[in-house]
């Protein structure tokens, strides 16, 4: 007999394997737009928050998450999508952060860091040289810099 508990751990493991279609090397958990799934008697009701209110992945997002769950086994999955409360930078995860710099992304400061703009560190080669060349970079979360050191473009994740 499964228990519920395990049906609830299979079903949040399920949702966790979506990867967010604009930084395909992260999953909607790392990122923190995955904050609840919720197994109940008749389906499965998954909550993920938006990086931003208008961002255009969450449709994209939202029909990953229905494949991911009923792909496992699961039947009607509900998203729901909630604004409150608002993502955070800070609700990135540890592995989010590393996957966004391998990546070629500057991940955000870290939570509890001191939020200074004084310098981005380059993703390419760690020079704090760096500098915003646009305040919204391949999509509304992103900013895009160039270092001076290394002479690459790259995306940074900005802290909200």
């Amino acid at each position: 007999m499964v228990t519920h508990h395990a049906e609830a751990a299979r079903a949040w493991s399920a949702a966790a394997s979506v990867v967010d279609p604009e930084v395909p090397v992260v999953s909607i958990d790392d990122l923190g737009v995955l904050r609840a799934v919720t197994v109940t008697d008749d389906g499965v009701d998954v909550v993920i928050t938006p990086t931003y209110s208008g961002c255009p992945a969450m449709d994209a997002i939202r029909e990953d998450v229905v494949r991911a769950l009923t792909t496992a086994g699961f039947g009607d999955v509900r998203v729901h999508l909630s604004l409150s409360p608002a993502w955070t930078t800070d609700w990135i995860s540890a592995e989010g952060r590393s996957a966004l710099r391998d990546y070629g992304i500057a991940p955000p400061s870290a939570a509890g860091s001191v939020r200074l703009r004084l310098a981005v560190k380059c993703p390419h080669c760690d020079s704090l040289d760096t500098r915003e060349v646009a305040h919204f970079g391949s999509t509304s979360c992103k900013a895009l810099f160039v270092c001076n050191g290394c002479g690459e473009p790259f995306d940074h994740f900005k802290p909200l």
